[in-house]
């Protein structure tokens, strides 16, 4: 896949971005509440209604989803996927069930944060070692209960070209719980307005983090249709590796494979269980 010489289609007009916004808080005045009562209803249940929160959300930023293989069936999974920007959280809260796993310095971001405490979100201090057994001990209480854990493993967004190394240090939470299942989650933005996203325009949608998450809202909203693809590799059981680290390159092997197969835009298959000696993460399109 090369780069196009033609110069991108005119950007949508703004009215179908206000109306989007308008779409979204209509949505929200109706699904938070909801949320809220029955929360007090029923403690006990999953965050159903911010999955569809998300997809309203995504409907106004103008995201496409598009969803490849099968979540996992089971309660209690640890779903591991690449990072690549905020707009992660709504692309995959939309189809998959389960509560995500961030940074402290969400909780401080205003109607952010506070939607992430809806979602029940795991907040994690990574600047501060000496609180990392608390951190693994929450995320291992949350997958004995039941409930989906949705992990970002490379610690931090990437730069879209290929999926970082995994932290295996984050694979301590499934140690101590039994059967525990892990799942291999590949994520990309394939398309703006219908063409092919290169890796000369990757820089549009991907947040590194040093643009202020506000700026960049901005600039993803100008971009009109994206499309991003979710790509589901097999479940496996933590006990079927000899130790963390295995497990961590294992699913990273499997990511970076799916990855590479969602840019090029041919036909998408999971990854094998041997993902760490079948593809690299490397090959993306110029």
């Amino acid at each position: 896949m090369t780069a196009s010489a033609e110069p991108p289609p005119p950007a949508p007009p703004r009215w179908g971005l206000f109306k989007g916004a308008l779409a979204v808080a209509a949505g929200a005045a109706a699904l938070i509440p909801a949320e809220l009562l029955l929360r007090q209803l029923r403690p006990d249940l999953p965050p159903y209604l911010p999955r569809q929160f998300h997809r309203l959300l995504l409907r106004g930023l103008g995201v496409d989803v598009r969803l490849h293989g099968v979540p996992a069936r089971e309660r209690g999974v640890l779903l591991v996927a690449n990072h690549l920007s905020w707009a992660d959280i709504p692309v995959l809260g939309s189809q998959l069930l389960g509560q995500f796993v961030a940074k402290a310095e969400v909780a401080q971001m205003g109607p952010v944060g506070w939607l992430a405490g809806l979602q029940q979100t795991i907040y994690v201090d990574r600047d501060r070692k000496r609180t990392t057994g608390a951190q693994r001990n929450a995320v291992a209480d949350r997958l004995a209960a039941g409930a989906n854990v949705i992990l970002f493993p490379e610690g931090t967004t990437g730069d879209g070209v290929d999926v970082r190394p995994f932290n295996s240090s984050l694979f301590a939470a499934v140690d101590g719980v039994e059967d525990a299942l892990v799942q291999p989650i590949s994520l990309a933005y394939t398309r703006i307005r219908g063409m092919p996203i290169t890796r000369r325009r990757l820089s549009e949608v991907v947040w590194l983090g040093d643009v202020g998450i506000g700026e960049h809202a901005g600039d993803f909203l100008r971009l009109g249709r994206v499309t991003a693809e979710i790509l589901c590799h097999p479940a496996v059981h933590a006990r079927d590796f000899p130790d963390r680290k295995a497990l961590a390159r294992h699913c990273q092997a499997a990511v970076a494979q799916g990855y590479a197969a969602l840019m090029r835009g041919g036909e998408v298959v999971p990854a094998p269980r041997d993902a760490a000696t079948a593809g690299r993460s490397d090959d993306v399109p110029n």
